[in-house]
C-alpha cells in the first residue's frame, strides 16, 4: 500500500494540471469568438427596437428579453453541465445564441417587432452561456488559484468584445449591400460568432473540467478510504453546509447588485448618445471602451482576489460602480470621452464584483451540486440584469438619464453592508 500510493498521487497531479492548461486554451478561444458575438448585439439592440417601435419608452426591452432569454438558459446550462459535464452545456447555449441572431435578421427584414422580441429572447443564450464558461475555468483549479483561473476566462473575451462594437458601422454597411437593414447587421457578426464558439467547445473540450474534477474526487476519497494521504493530490474540501449556503448567498447578492446596475447604465447609455446626435460609430466606441473595461482588468483582479480576499474586492466593486454612476450622470451628452470614461469604470466595477462574487460560490460549493447552483446563481444574475434593462427605458423617458446613472450608483452600494455584516460572523 505504501509503495502504491506516491505513485497514484503524483501521475494524478500532472495530468490534471495538463488537463487545465488544455481546458482553459480551449475555452479562450471560444471566448474570444463568443466575447464579439455578445458585444456586437448590446451595441444595437436598443438602437434596432427604437427605430422599429419608433418610442425611447421600450429601448430597454431588448436588453430585458435578452437578460430573461439568458435567465432561461443559465438553468438549462447549469442542469445540462450537472448531469453530463460543461461541454454539451456549453456548446448547446452557444448555439441557441447563434439560432436568435439569425432570427433577429430575419425580423429586421420583415420589420416585425414580435418576431424581434422572440429572437433576442433567444439571443440572450449567448450571454449566459459566456458567463457560465467562467466556471469551466475553475473546476479543477487549486483554491488558491480559482480567480485567477476565472480572470484567464473573462479577459479573453476582451478580444471579441473590443471588435465587436467597432465592427457596427461595417457590418450595418455590408448588411444594407445584400438587402438587409444597417442596425441588423452586428447580428451577421453575432451569429457566426456564436456558431464557431459551439464547434470549439463541441469539438475540443476533452476532457470535460467538470467530469474530471469529479473522478479526482473520488479518486481521493478511494484513497482516503485506504488509508492513503492525498493532500498533496488536492486541496482541502468545500465548506460545511451552513457555510455554504452562506457563501451563495453573498456571492449572487454581489453579482446580482453589479448586474443590475451595470446593465441599467449600460443599455441606455447609447440611446442616450443618439438622442445626443452621436452616430453608432461613436456609440459603438463608448461601448467598445466598456466592454474592455469589463473583462481587460481580469488577470490583475484575479490575482487581487486571491491574494487579498473576496471581501475587499467585493466592496471595491460598490465604490467603483458608484463612481461610475455620479460621472455618467454629470458629464455632458455631447462628451464622447466622459461617458467612455464612466463606461470604463462601469465595466471595472462589474468585473471586481463578477470575479470576487464566482470565487465565493465556487469556494463554497461542493461538486457535487456545483453546476446546477452555478446555474440558479446565474439565473438570479440575469433576473437582475433583465429588470435593470427594463426599467431603465421607463425610467430615462421619466426622468433621464443622469438621474438613472445616479440612483443606480447609489444603489451599488448596499454591497457594503452586506459584505460587512458577513465579515462580521465569520
Amino acid at each position: 500500500m505504501t509503495d502504491i500510493a506516491p505513485a497514484d498521487t503524483t501521475t494524478r497531479i500532472p495530468d490534471a494540471a495538463l488537463a487545465q492548461r488544455r481546458i482553459l486554451r480551449v475555452l479562450v478561444a471560444s471566448q474570444v469568438l463568443s466575447g464579439a458575438g455578445l458585444a456586437a448585439g448590446v451595441t444595437v439592440g436598443a438602437l434596432l427596437a427604437q427605430d422599429m417601435l419608433g418610442s425611447t419608452n421600450l429601448a430597454g426591452l431588448p436588453s430585458a428579453l435578452m437578460t430573461t432569454g439568458s435567465a432561461l438558459t443559465a438553468v438549462t446550462v447549469g442542469r445540462v453541465s450537472q448531469a453530463r459535464g460543461r461541454r454539451p452545456g456549453l456548446a448547446a447555449g452557444y448555439l441557441a445564441g447563434a439560432i436568435g441572431s439569425a432570427g433577429v435578421i430575419v425580423a429586421a427584414v420583415l420589420d416585425n417587432p414580435a418576431l424581434l422580441f422572440l429572437s433576442l429572447f433567444v439571443y440572450g443564450a449567448g450571454t449566459a452561456t459566456n458567463l457560465q464558461a467562467r466556471y469551466a475555468g475553475a473546476d479543477l483549479a487549486a483554491p488558491g488559484h480559482r480567480a485567477r483561473a476565472v480572470s484567464t476566462v473573462l479577459v479573453t473575451t476582451t478580444l471579441g468584445g473590443v471588435a465587436g462594437p467597432n465592427l457596427a458601422a461595417p457590418t450595418g454597411t455590408f448588411a444594407e449591400r445584400i438587402g438587409i437593414p444597417h442596425l441588423a447587421g452586428p447580428f451577421i457578426l453575432s451569429g457566426v460568432a456564436y456558431a464557431l464558439a459551439a464547434v470549439v467547445l463541441a469539438v475540443w473540450l476533452r476532457p470535460d473540467p467538470l467530469l474530471m474534477a469529479r473522478s479526482l474526487a473520488r479518486a481521493e476519497q478511494a484513497d482516503a478510504a485506504a488509508g492513503r494521504t492525498a493532500a498533496d493530490a488536492r486541496p482541502a474540501g468545500p465548506a460545511g453546509p451552513d457555510e455554504a449556503r452562506g457563501g451563495v448567498v453573498l456571492g449572487a447578492l454581489v453579482m446580482i447588485l453589479t448586474q443590475l446596475v451595470m446593465v441599467a447604465i449600460m443599455t441606455m447609455t447609447p440611446v442616450h448618445m443618439h438622442d445626443h446626435g452621436h452616430g453608432t460609430a461613436a456609440s459603438g466606441l463608448v461601448i467598445a471602451v466598456h466592454i474592455g473595461a469589463m473583462y481587460l482588468p481580469s488577470p490583475l483582479t484575479g490575482r487581487l482576489v486571491d491574494r487579498y480576499g473576496r471581501m475587499k474586492i467585493a466592496t471595491a466593486s460598490g465604490v467603483t460602480l458608484l463612481a461610475a454612476g455620479i460621472l455618467a450622470a454629470a458629464a455632458p451628452g455631447d462628451s464622447v470621452a466622459l461617458l467612455a470614461l464612466a463606461l470604463a469604470l462601469l465595466g471595472l466595477g462589474w468585473n471586481f464584483g463578477l470575479v470576487a462574487g464566482t470565487a465565493i460560490i465556487t469556494d463554497t460549493v461542493p461538486l457535487a451540486t456545483r453546476a446546477r447552483t452555478q446555474g440558479l446563481v446565474d439565473v438570479s444574475i440575469a433576473i437582475a440584469g433583465a429588470t435593470g434593462g427594463m426599467t431603465s427605458g421607463i425610467m430615462v423617458a421619466a426622468t433621464g438619464y443622469p438621474a438613472l446613472a445616479l440612483t443606480a450608483g447609489i444603489l451599488a452600494l448596499a454591497l457594503l453592508p452586506a459584505v460587512a455584516v458577513t465579515a462580521y460572523r465569520n
